[in-house]
């Protein structure tokens, strides 16, 4: 049922009864000359519009006693337009001022009203009759209303046209606003502006001051004459494609005087130059920064412009496995330290034209090249936003350790020991997560992508799991969990049911130490991980075929003879292996020693504090985790706060075609992964 206050255009056709229209109009009108000025251009559509206006009137006082729902249809009627107005000289000044009916007549409109508004099937069949009716009516009522309201339409429609002209022309100063956001490559429109010398002279004087030519051995400057312009090329040593730009060269030298006219930057980069990726460039910072990236600039006297020919040769390795990532089945190809090759890997697995490759410079002295990846009908707009006005907000001399660098100037998580980005060197890995709705930062001179946002679960996941069917791979991740539980938990609650030997059940007894060693538990246990440390970074230093030789070390030498000489009990050596193997296994490197150090908290705790340091420990490093947070999404999800359904996808690894929706946490755009078939 429609709200009776909103008004009904012209051409809408009323719910309205007649015959209770018609009593309540014979009751309101009473001059008859009145009524024929007034409906004059449509006597009946007129007529019962006027009756309308009488039935709001009086029927307010009886609508509490209605028992059923039609006493709306009365009252959701029309109000008088302004062909009905009569808003004509001669209506205003013969208008009379009208009497109601007696008493009488309106107490029987009254039982006659609400009779008709108790007969449900009555009143149906009326409202069906009338609107039946009132189809060729409401057209032309629609006409004369047209005719008679067209003036002050011309007007209300200027109105409008001008509210529409200003609402426009804010939203195209707004929009340069929203492009700058969404590109951030492009420079701003208000950044000053160097001119580059037009004279050759002045070019070459001041590279010699500003870039170091003549004094950088692989400052490079090619200086000839074609077409009768001296021309000079201007490109790093080590870092230009040597065939490129010979062929260029070879092309340009067949040119004669006569073939270039006044315009020869527009001849050259239109015509003569034979090279994919071309464009002038007017700013002589941009125009160092090119050529510091590896592009070649073209430079012709008498043009205060300068062609960029990119034609980049870095040296670069070839995309093999990479270390820490390795699976039993699945791709060996990994990302290596050039940007080019990395973003290729990825579209290469994604041929999707929504993936959006953002370049953002980073630095004030390295400008290095960081590139944001997402999908743009699945990504979060937020996320995306939030991302790139954080990584545009760096202020820094520069990312000589690429990724890293970034990372902390972004998330700035403080002394938290826990990640809060998750790396990869897997172009699977990245392009898995982009499709769930994750953004993907890379960095130039970096073989690592950082996913964001991160959770904690998200870091104890590896590709293998997937590799291999559902069953075998929530085997194991289960697996993997046991691992990273016993790397945090194991030595503690050991070392708690040594100190407190009434803790442990009966049948457990056998796992007390039968001695405890001429050096105290807890300083074993402490001299162990650091041990453990400094053999991981030895094997690290130590070049592969010695690796061999120092595991024997560190296994006989150290291990057998502690023992033998008293300095450690061998339930400590033996823990104390399978809580490194536990750490060894867990997939993100930065959260295995994240685990270490909270295992050493829990230690310290429970020997100073015993079961109550314990607890307390455990509880705070809790309550720290869960209220951490990655780009404003919470660390712990799915498990603080908790969904069911992304727990289960967590701990059991789910068949794809049963994983149809992306996650919560993303807030993608997209939810489905996949159309329903039922």
């Amino acid at each position: 049922m429609r709200n009776r206050d909103n008004k009904q255009s012209d051409g809408e056709s009323s719910f309205i009864i007649p015959e209770a229209l018609q009593m309540l109009g014979d009751m309101q009108l009473e001059d008859e000359e009145e009524d024929e000025l007034l409906l004059k251009p449509d006597k009946n559509s007129h007529e019962e519009t006027h009756a309308t206006k009488a039935g709001k009137q009086i029927l307010p006082d009886y609508q509490e006693s209605d028992e059923g729902d039609w006493s709306e249809v009365l009252l959701d009627m029309p109000d008088f337009d302004e062909a009905d107005r009569g808003h004509s000289p001669k209506a205003n000044k013969e208008k009379k001022p009208r009497e109601h009916g007696s008493s009488k007549e309106q107490d029987s409109l009254h039982v006659e009203l609400l009779s008709l508004l108790k007969d449900d099937k009555r009143l149906r069949e009326l409202i069906s009759a009338e609107l039946v009716s009132r189809v060729p009516s409401g057209s032309a009522n629609q006409e004369v209303a047209g005719e008679q309201t067209g003036q002050q339409g011309g007007r209300q429609a200027e109105q409008q046209a001008g509210q529409q002209e200003a609402r426009g022309q804010a939203a195209q100063d707004e929009s340069p606003k929203a492009q700058s956001g969404q590109n951030g490559d492009k420079k701003d429109e208000h950044k000053e502006i160097r001119p580059i010398p037009a004279q050759m002279d002045q070019f070459l004087k001041k590279l010699e001051d500003e870039a170091g030519y003549k004094t950088s051995f692989d400052i490079v400057v090619r200086e000839m004459t074609l077409g009768g312009k001296r021309i000079a090329c201007f490109f790093m040593n080590g870092l230009a494609k040597d065939t490129v730009l010979t062929d260029v060269l070879t092309r340009l030298t067949y040119l004669q005087q006569d073939t270039i006219d006044a315009h020869a930057l527009h001849a050259f980069m239109d015509l003569y130059v034979p090279a994919v990726q071309v464009k002038p460039v007017e700013d002589w910072t941009e125009m160092l920064i090119e050529v510091l990236a590896g592009a070649t600039a073209f430079h012709i006297e008498g043009e205060s412009s300068t062609l960029i020919i990119d034609a980049k040769n870095f040296p670069a390795r070839g995309p093999d496995e990479p270390s820490l990532e390795r699976v039993v089945r699945g791709a060996r190809d990994g990302f290596v330290e050039t940007l080019m090759v990395n973003v290729s890997l990825v579209r290469r697995r994604l041929r999707d034209p929504q993936l959006r490759y953002e370049i953002v410079r980073v630095g004030e002295r390295t400008q290095t090249d960081v590139c944001i990846a997402y999908i743009d009908d699945i990504a979060d707009t937020e996320l995306v936003e939030s991302i790139r006005d954080k990584i545009k907000q760096v202020k820094l001399d520069g990312l000589p350790l690429a990724d890293k660098q970034l990372e902390e100037a972004t998330v700035k998580r403080g002394w938290n020991p826990y990640p809060l980005v998750r790396y990869s060197e897997r172009p699977d890995v990245v392009a898995a997560h982009l499709l769930e709705g994750s953004v993907c930062v890379f960095v130039d001179t970096s073989p690592s992508v950082m996913l964001l946002p991160t959770t904690f679960f998200d870091l104890i996941q590896h590709a293998e799991e997937n590799r291999q069917t559902p069953f075998i791979g929530t085997y194991l991740r289960w697996v993997r969990f046991i691992g990273i539980m016993a790397s945090l938990f194991l030595l503690p609650v050991w070392f708690l049911f040594v100190l407190q030997p009434d803790l442990k059940p009966v049948s457990l007894d056998f796992i007390g130490p039968t001695k405890t060693g001429k050096i105290p538990m807890v300083v074993q246990f402490l001299i162990a991980e650091l041990g453990v440390d400094l053999l991981r970074m030895a094997s690290v230093h130590t070049p592969t075929p010695l690796a061999t030789a120092m595991s024997l070390i560190a296994a006989i030498l150290i291990g057998d003879i502690a023992v033998s000489t008293g300095l450690f009990i061998n339930e400590v050596i033996l823990y104390m292996a399978v809580a490194a193997i536990g750490m060894f296994a867990t997939p993100s490197y930065e959260l295995g020693l994240a685990n270490r150090i909270v295992r050493l908290l829990l230690i310290v705790s429970v020997a100073v504090f015993k079961v109550p340091g314990f607890v307390v420990a455990t509880t705070v490093v809790l309550v720290l985790l869960v209220m951490q947070r990655s780009f404003n999404r919470p660390y712990m999800w799915p498990f603080i706060p908790f969904d069911f359904k992304a727990m289960m996808s967590i701990i059991v690894r789910v068949p794809v075609l049963h994983n149809r929706t992306r996650p919560n946490l993303l807030r993608p755009k997209q939810r489905d992964k996949m159309p329903r078939t039922d």
